[in-house]
């Protein structure tokens, strides 16, 4: 089996990639030899090593003068392992990557633009998440599945409470905070973890509250504007009422174990499809109830596809575009789908709904946004996570939370012109 298992190290990641940068050696010397570096997008183990040995397999029986090596990778430090491997001139010949971390890659000159690969199924897939994926109008990644998150209820909470309309809008939860509270549980769950993503807990409040991180050139930022602050203000409201858990300070966008998965917390509202069936088990059934994207000026979710991307210093860029090639047929795309309990990319190969809770996602995909790019999006994600910890924790009010994260993240954006 040559599926790798989790790459613990950052030095054993990068003589890997050393390694494979440079075609391989030993028995497979006479192929073309393509390393992918796959992360955990089907979250059992086990399960993602079989599925993508069978990949391996059924790729190299279409390519034979191909010898593929799909090795895992863990999500923790994936930014700094990817940039450690770049800069040494290694990396894998083709890599997973999200739409926020293309750009910095693309100006460092570490992708290959790979709009020849879908030249001819283009138009079948979704426009947002090309869009997503392309910079400067070239595509550096090819969409291989798309995620969308919404909220999800614990129904037996909030008829505890006595709430028999779940609440969808920012209204709605500040009408349920009073009555939740006084059932014994907090209402919203929401995680600001300096580990967590910013994308899966204060983004999407901002897009709601008609916001944006970037100015529509790139060059500042603009989060500190009005609809940051209604946003950061509503959330330190519900943290201030105890609407938020007391986890919520700790928690890094996880569900089981946490206040949402331990019934402590009557909704989330960043939730996946694979967080749905996580609370199932232990909820039951009856109580999951799946809903849209919340509302406040706008009806918006994040989510976003994930897309193959070719390293620019690979050796057999050839074969590795072979390799995005048969992941973006309708076929690959529907099993990783199946796999993973993700969406498809392609307009025309849904990933066959299988229960209730999987339409329900499915339909939350009209609302899905898959964030702002920038090649400095993940540093003012840092940035900003830290000053809306200030405010949760009354060190600072939210209007000089904002501002100062603004004048750092500015700052910045003006060093990296």
């Amino acid at each position: 089996m040559k599926v790798g298992r989790m790459v613990a190290g950052l030095a054993a990641a990068v003589l890997v990639a050393g390694v494979s940068a440079c075609g391989g050696s030993g028995e497979s010397s006479a192929k073309a030899v393509v390393t992918v570096w796959m992360y955990p997008v089907i979250a059992d183990e086990q399960k993602a090593t079989a599925y993508w040995s069978q990949v391996e397999k059924d790729f190299e029986a279409a390519n034979t003068t191909v010898d593929l090596r799909i090795e895992q990778q863990p999500w923790a430090n994936r930014d700094q392992k990817l940039a450690t491997a770049f800069s040494g001139g290694g990396g894998p010949d083709v890599l997973l990557l999200g739409p926020d971390q293309i750009p910095q890659f693309v100006t460092s000159g570490s992708l290959e633009p790979i709009d020849k690969v879908l030249a001819a199924d283009k138009d079948k897939f979704l426009p947002g998440a090309l869009d997503a994926l392309t910079v400067d109008g070239k595509l550096y990644a090819a969409p291989i599945y798309h995620t969308v998150t919404t909220t999800i209820y614990n129904k037996a909470l909030l008829t505890k409470a006595g709430i028999t309309k779940p609440p969808e809008t920012w209204a709605e939860i500040k009408a349920a905070a009073p009555k939740l509270k006084a059932a014994g549980v907090a209402t919203l769950d929401y995680s600001a973890s300096s580990e967590a993503s910013l994308n899966l807990s204060f983004y999407p409040l901002l897009w709601q509250a008609g916001g944006n991180v970037f100015a529509e050139d790139g060059k500042k930022v603009v989060f500190n504007q009005a609809p940051g602050l209604e946003a950061l203000t509503f959330l330190k409201s519900l943290y201030d009422a105890g609407a938020l858990p007391k986890s919520a300070l700790s928690n890094a966008n996880v569900v089981a174990d946490q206040a949402l998965g331990k019934q402590q917390v009557a909704m989330g509202f960043t939730n996946t499809l694979i967080d749905a069936k996580t609370v199932t088990a232990s909820w039951g059934a009856a109580n999951v109830i799946v809903g849209v994207p919340l509302e406040n000026k706008k009806r918006v979710g994040f989510g976003l596809p994930g897309g193959l991307a070719v390293n620019a210093g690979s050796k057999n860029v050839e074969a590795a575009e072979k390799f995005l090639t048969f992941m973006t047929q309708p076929a690959q795309v529907k099993s990783l789908g199946a796999a993973a309990n993700f969406l498809s990319p392609r307009t025309d190969a849904p990933v066959p709904a299988t229960d209730e809770q999987s339409k329900k996602f499915e339909e939350a995909l009209q609302y899905a946004y898959s964030g702002e790019v920038n090649p400095a999006a993940r540093q003012v994600m840092a940035l900003l996570s830290v000053e809306i910890q200030a405010v949760l924790t009354g060190k600072k009010a939210p209007q000089q939370a904002l501002d100062d994260a603004a004048k750092q993240s500015n700052d910045l954006l003006s060093r990296q012109r």
